[in-house]
Parts: structure tokens; C-alpha cells; sequence
């Protein structure tokens, strides 16, 4: 059992909350939150530290962290600040769900949260900083890179690749054998039957790439 901090106040960490509670023996001590968004002492009776300041309430070598944080900036938010913490000397959990089922041949980075109902075949590879939402499936052989935002009831066929700090939304999915390049968004209810480019959209179930940039999306 470790002594974790979590990094949020809303209903990501409420869920987050929830799971752990329920599934592990880990001990929440306090949350933290970047300083401006502070609001409140406390968040569910524990106490909200800076996480500019964590070091001088929660040292590396007291606690490990656990960052739900959700897609915001295209995964880059919670990535900033997963690789800060990092460099500051903390170590990470990874929450998986007993109810999810995951082949014992799978490789699963630090700092992932894989909710329940996830079907995880054999020898995929989930990096670090990952969410998966429930209800997914994950075909063998595929590879997903870092900083990754599953939503729920995704299908990814057999050895896919997803680049780094991509979005797939509720109930897309991926043909076998296809490379999904770096910061794509891949929206809700989109199939995608060949290879994408860096940045590219995708809304709908056709699989035709929006003629607009993942950088141009202000509310991700």
C-alpha cells in the first residue's frame, strides 16, 4: 500500500477517487492542484496543496502520485505536468480495473488509468500517461504510444499503432494494421480504414480527415 497524492479537484479525480477506493489498498493523503486553480483547503476531507510547492508538503520519497487529468490541450496538460512531476523525483501508480480483462502478455506504462470493461488482447503495448476509459477493446498486437485518451467503447483492431497524445472518441474505430499519427483526434462514431497524418480530425463515421488541425480546436 503506498501513500498517493492526486492531482485534480473535479469530476475526473471523483472518479478517479471512486475506483481506488474501491479496487486497491492505496492510501489518498491529499490532492494538488496547480495554485491558481486552487479554491477550497480541501477536497473530499484531504488537504489541496500547490503542486508548484508539493516537495515542501509531500516529499518524492513519502508519496507517489496518480495524474487523471483528462484530454485538455490534446493530452499536452496532463503530460506537462506528468513529466514535471517526473523530473521533480516522483514516482507514479498505475490504476487498472480488476474488471477489465487484460492478457498477461501486455505492457503497461506508469501513470495509466484502464477503467472496467476494457478487453485487452495479447502483446499489446500501452505506454506511459495513458487513459482508458471502459468498455474498450484493444486488439493484439497493438501499440499505443504515450500520453493517450481512450474515451469508452472504442474498437482498435489488431496491431494498430496510436502516436503520442491522440484522442479517440466513444465508439470509433480502427481497422487492423493502421498507424494513427501523433495528435489526432479521432471523434465519436469515426471509422478510419487508413493511415492518418499528424494532427489531423476526423468527425463522424466517415473516414475522411476534417479539413481543419487539431491545433485549431479551442475547447480540447
Amino acid at each position: 500500500m503506498a501513500d498517493i497524492v492526486m492531482f485534480g479537484s473535479g469530476q475526473f479525480a471523483e472518479v478517479a477517487v471512486a475506483y481506488l477506493e474501491r479496487d486497491t489498498k492505496h492510501n489518498i493523503v491529499a490532492f494538488t492542484l496547480d495554485q491558481e486553480y486552487i479554491e477550497e483547503p480541501t477536497f473530499q476531507g484531504k488537504p489541496v496543496v500547490p503542486f508548484e510547492t508539493l516537495e515542501e508538503h509531500y516529499p518524492p520519497d513519502r508519496v507517489e502520485l496518480f495524474l487523471p487529468l483528462s484530454y485538455k490541450k490534446m493530452n499536452r496538460y496532463r503530460e506537462e505536468h506528468y513529466l514535471n512531476a517526473k523530473a521533480r523525483g516522483y514516482r507514479f501508480i498505475t490504476y487498472i480495473s480488476p474488471h477489465a480483462r487484460i492478457h498477461s502478455h501486455t505492457k503497461i506504462g506508469e501513470n495509466c488509468m484502464i477503467l472496467d470493461d476494457n478487453v485487452i488482447q495479447p502483446y499489446v503495448e500501452i505506454g506511459n500517461n495513458c487513459i482508458l476509459w471502459s468498455g474498450n477493446h484493444i486488439g493484439h498486437h497493438t501499440k499505443i504510444r504515450d500520453n493517450v485518451f481512450i474515451a469508452s467503447h472504442a474498437v482498435v483492431s489488431g496491431a494498430v499503432e496510436i502516436g503520442n497524445n491522440c484522442f479517440l472518441g466513444v465508439n470509433c474505430t480502427i481497422r487492423d494494421n493502421i498507424k494513427i499519427a501523433p495528435y489526432c483526434l479521432i471523434g465519436a462514431g469515426a471509422v478510419i480504414l487508413k493511415p492518418t497524418k499528424e494532427k489531423q480530425v476526423f468527425i463522424g463515421p466517415k473516414s475522411e480527415a476534417a479539413d481543419i488541425s487539431t491545433d485549431d480546436l479551442k475547447n480540447i
